[in-house]
């Protein structure tokens, strides 16, 4: 446990000291996004582009961290036991790419529908049946969807097999 919160620390700190635009902060063991992160982030939240926190154990995201990385452009969080994203995940402006893969997901995060920028919505392995391809299609930016190895029921199928103007991977 003491070695997880050491990596943390010291990829955290190079974050900062060195001015990444990207923190990673996967295969770290983290059960959630610790609160100490959010304070010594503080003040280059901003600058934050890309957070990984893939294979790790997290069971949630809170919404602080999406109020506090209001510039994020790509999030990965595979390999992790989420079941949901908060709500807030819906008022983010830059998102671009989303990685949900092998997680715990039983219902698409409807909210993902409303992020306007968002081009990528990884979803591979998860438990969905049904993707609201109707809301999807109106998406302006999504180009990509990957929702391969979920039980998809028999309408999601056909309704994903219907030309529209994203690619699917199913």
């Amino acid at each position: 446990m003491a070695e997880a919160v050491a990596n943390v620390g010291r990829r955290v700190n190079a974050t900062v000291e060195e001015g990444k635009d990207t923190l990673d902060l996967s295969n770290c063991k983290l059960i959630n996004f610790p609160d100490g992160v959010f304070k010594i982030l503080k003040s280059v939240s901003d600058n934050i582009r890309v957070i990984t926190l893939a294979d790790n154990e997290m069971k949630s995201i809170s919404s602080k961290l999406f109020s506090t990385f209001t510039q994020l452009r790509e999030l990965d969080v595979r390999g992790n036991v989420l079941t949901k994203l908060p709500d807030i995940v819906g008022e983010m402006e830059h998102l671009t790419s989303i990685n949900l893969a092998d997680n715990s997901f039983s219902i698409f995060p409807a909210k993902l529908s409303e992020i306007a920028t968002l081009e990528r919505i990884n979803l591979e392995g998860n438990g969905i049946t049904e993707i609201p391809v109707e809301k999807l299609s109106d998406m302006p930016a999504l180009k990509w969807l990957n929702v391969k190895s979920n039980p998809l029921d028999s309408n999601t199928q056909s309704a994903l097999q219907s030309p529209h103007s994203f690619e699917t991977e199913c």
